[in-house]
């Protein structure tokens, strides 16, 4: 069988964004040496002028990926750091958070961080039903429509995750459920402590399922950071964020995404 041709690419921004805009500061990120107690830079500024300012990029280029090809499209500071200061302290007190149990080989454990949903249909992943939630935060509703303007998609669910320290985590996994659709967009976007990033390809059926060799990707995610993964990102690759050594404040990840009603949203 002839080996399927791929491509992985990751960019540095946004097809048809200005080429002379220069980008935006990063936010300082936390690490091990600080002052026992002490809080990050990025949580101890004046947070009383919200008003999030966003220039639309003078050029949408609205492409479909090629059969076969992953996208992976990364814009740091997509929401610059004093913006992206206050935004993460609302949404930290303000998103309902929770905690879902799964159940693994008749095992009960908790999720290793908290998780809210927002939209009008119900989100199934690994067993567990996000309930449909159409009372969108205002805050989450202008994200939202900014992200939409930059890469020409239109978004209709957002799955928010909450990692509360170092030891919060999600494992390796695709997000290709069956509401997602074929070749799923998902645009993922980053406040408070910089995580890991990681993806590794799936191997081919003549390795039966074995990953030591198989090619993979580390991307540091800093605050006010925008992720774009698209094409046949999830069919062909997985994603994690690991558990790590070193101490971790918050951070928060929201996931857009196009949920499908069923039965029209199961792809074959």
């Amino acid at each position: 069988m002839a080996e399927r041709r791929q491509r992985a690419r990751v960019r540095g921004g946004w097809a048809g964004a200005p080429a002379a805009r220069p980008a935006a500061p990063k936010a300082p990120v936390a690490n091990s040496l600080a002052p026992a107690g002490a809080r990050p830079a990025w949580r101890q500024k004046d947070h009383t002028q919200k008003q999030f300012v966003f220039e639309k990029p003078s050029e949408v280029e609205r492409r479909v990926p090629e059969a076969g090809v992953i996208e992976i499209h990364l814009i740091p500071g997509f929401v610059d750091s004093e913006q992206a200061d206050w935004m993460f302290e609302q949404l930290l007190q303000d998103i309902p958070w929770g905690q879902r149990t799964h159940i693994r080989q008749e095992v009960s454990f908790e999720e290793p961080r908290l998780t809210s949903w927002y939209g009008e249909l119900p989100y199934t992943y690994s067993r567990i039903t996000m309930q449909p939630n159409p009372n969108w935060h205002p805050l989450l509703t202008m994200l939202k429509e900014r992200i939409e303007e930059l890469t020409g998609y239109t978004f209709n669910s957002l799955l928010c995750n909450l990692y509360r320290n170092e030891k919060d985590s999600v494992d390796w996994h695709s997000d290709d459920e069956p509401s997602l659709g074929k070749n799923p967009v998902i645009a993922s976007l980053s406040f408070g402590a910089t995580r890991t990033f990681e993806m590794r390809k799936k191997p081919s059926p003549e390795e039966d399922g074995d990953y030591t060799y198989v090619e993979r990707l580390r991307i540091p995610l800093d605050h006010g950071t925008l992720l774009i993964m698209e094409g046949a990102t999830q069919e062909d690759w997985q994603h994690r964020v690991p558990k790590e050594y070193h101490s971790r404040d918050e951070r928060i990840n929201l996931t857009f995404r196009i949920i499908y009603p069923e039965p029209d949203g199961v792809w074959k």
